[in-house]
């Protein structure tokens, strides 16, 4: 056995294990972490089938960028953990024969990959074939065969963007909205009023009570 081989059954095996887990842990947030290790096996082995492209955008857009904001989601929400058990159950039958049905449709679609992978192997070994680059022979399709979905695709993610942006900025007239920048800019003047008083003052006699004072020291 190659080098190769014994990698790629320990990054599947690996995988198996993290993408089980992610499935059965009790903890959310155990849950995410386990799907971030599966993605990370899933690099590797497509690293050691020289998709070194889909390796790196795998590591970067999906555990880079998507599962640091289902963890950070996951570890702000209030998750009811004993509903989630209650109710996990009453939905096994379904969730097993969508697990059954997509398990066939991988198989089908890996059983043929594999007849296609061995018809190109036996091809490329009765010619000779040139070193290629994935990364540049995947570039020189986006832009050449397929810009015009390329360029939809950045319009749709760009409209999508200013969207939100639009949405997140707009005021709403049942929030207490304070300026950031008011608030840095603000001063110790501004925040506290120092009102000069009297030491003392005397006392206010209404007229009735000084008119009965005089009248009890008349008599």
């Amino acid at each position: 056995m190659s080098v190769t081989t014994g990698l790629f059954y320990v990054f599947s095996a690996v995988m198996l294990l993290a993408a089980f887990r992610v499935i059965t842990a009790r903890n959310p947030i155990h849950a995410v972490l386990f799907l971030v290790l599966t993605f990370f096996q899933a690099a590797m082995i497509w690293m050691l089938l020289k998709a070194e492209f889909l390796a790196i955008t795998l590591v970067l857009v999906y555990v880079g960028a998507v599962m640091v904001l289902f963890l950070f989601v996951v570890m702000m929400m209030d998750i009811n953990l004993e509903g989630l058990r209650r109710e996990f159950w009453k939905h096994f039958p379904f969730a097993a024969i969508v697990g059954v049905v997509i398990a066939l449709e991988m198989s089908a679609v890996l059983m043929g990959g594999f007849r296609m992978l061995e018809d190109s192997n036996a091809a490329a070994a009765a010619t000779a074939v040139l070193p290629v680059s994935n990364t540049k022979e995947l570039g020189k399709l986006l832009y050449t065969q397929y810009l015009y979905p390329l360029e939809v695709a950045a319009g749709v993610l760009l409209v999508a963007m200013i969207a939100a942006i639009a949405l997140t900025l707009r005021e709403r007239k049942d929030s207490k909205f304070i300026s950031p920048s008011d608030q840095v800019r603000v001063t110790s003047k501004d925040r506290l009023t120092v009102v000069k008083l009297a030491s003392t003052q005397p006392a206010v006699v209404p007229p009735a009570a000084e008119e009965a004072a005089q009248a009890e020291k008349k008599a």
